[in-house]
C-alpha cells in the first residue's frame, strides 16, 4: 500500500519534497497534485519507470504520455525547436494548465513519444508539483493518476482507491484548484490545433496566437 502524506499545498515541507524525490530517483512512482487534477510522476528519461506508468495505468502504449518542467528555460533541452507561437504562449499561459506538443529532441525516450517524435510539455501552476520536479532534476512523466478510463482525480482519496496498492507514495494536498485537465495544444501543425480543450478555452489561445484548429 502506498505511504500517503499530508502536504501542506502552499508551503511544502523540504523532507516532504526530498521522500518524494527520492522515489522518483530510485525509478519508484508518487502520486501529487497539480493545480489541474492529481498526477502520476516518475522520471521521464528512466525507460523502465515510465513502461510501470503504462503498466499500473493499464493504458495502451500508443497514448503517449506528457511530461512536466520546473523551469520555462528546461523546455529547450526537451524539444527541437521553439516556434515564436509557442514563445509567446509561454509568456502569456505559463506556469499553468496548457500542455503544448513539441517535435521531441533526442533526450526523450521513445516510449514517451507520439506519432512523428512529438512531446507534450507543460509547467504546472502548483506549488507541491513544481517543487517535485525542480528538486528531481529531470522532466517528470505525469499522466493523471487514475487507471485508464476513469475520472481523473482532484482528490488524494480518489487517487488512493485506483492507485494505492500499485504505486509508492501519495502526497495529499488537498482538493485540486481547476480541477480539469490541461488543455492541449499541438504546435506541430500549421495552424495550431486543440487537441483537449481543458482549463483554457479555444477563444482565450486564439486571442494570443491568432486562429486554430
Amino acid at each position: 500500500m502506498a505511504k500517503v502524506l499530508k502536504v501542506d499545498s502552499d508551503h511544502p515541507k523540504k523532507e516532504i519534497i526530498e521522500e518524494a524525490v527520492k522515489l522518483i530517483k530510485e525509478g519508484k512512482l508518487i502520486a501529487f497534485p497539480t493545480e489541474t487534477v492529481y498526477g502520476l510522476g516518475a522520471d521521464a528519461l528512466n525507460e523502465e519507470a515510465v513502461k510501470r506508468i503504462f503498466e499500473i495505468k493499464g493504458r495502451p502504449l500508443d497514448k503517449p504520455l506528457s511530461i512536466i518542467i520546473g523551469r520555462k528555460e528546461e523546455l529547450r533541452q526537451c524539444v527541437q525547436e521553439i516556434p515564436k507561437s509557442a514563445q509567446v504562449l509561454i509568456e502569456r499561459f505559463w506556469p499553468g494548465p496548457l500542455t503544448l506538443i513539441f517535435r521531441a529532441s533526442p533526450l526523450i525516450p521513445d516510449i514517451m513519444m507520439g506519432e512523428n517524435n512529438t512531446i507534450g510539455i507543460r509547467m504546472p501552476d502548483c506549488r507541491i508539483a513544481l517543487e517535485i520536479v525542480k528538486a528531481s532534476g529531470v522532466p517528470l512523466a505525469c499522466p493523471s493518476a487514475n487507471l485508464s478510463g476513469r475520472s481523473s482525480p482532484t482528490k488524494a482519496e480518489e487517487v488512493i482507491k485506483d492507485l494505492g496498492e500499485r504505486i509508492d507514495l501519495i502526497l495529499d494536498g488537498g482538493e485540486t484548484k481547476v480541477g480539469v485537465e490541461s488543455t492541449v495544444l499541438d504546435l506541430t501543425t500549421s495552424p495550431p490545433t486543440i487537441l483537449r480543450e481543458g482549463a483554457f478555452k479555444r477563444e482565450e489561445i486564439e486571442e494570443v496566437i491568432g486562429k486554430i484548429l
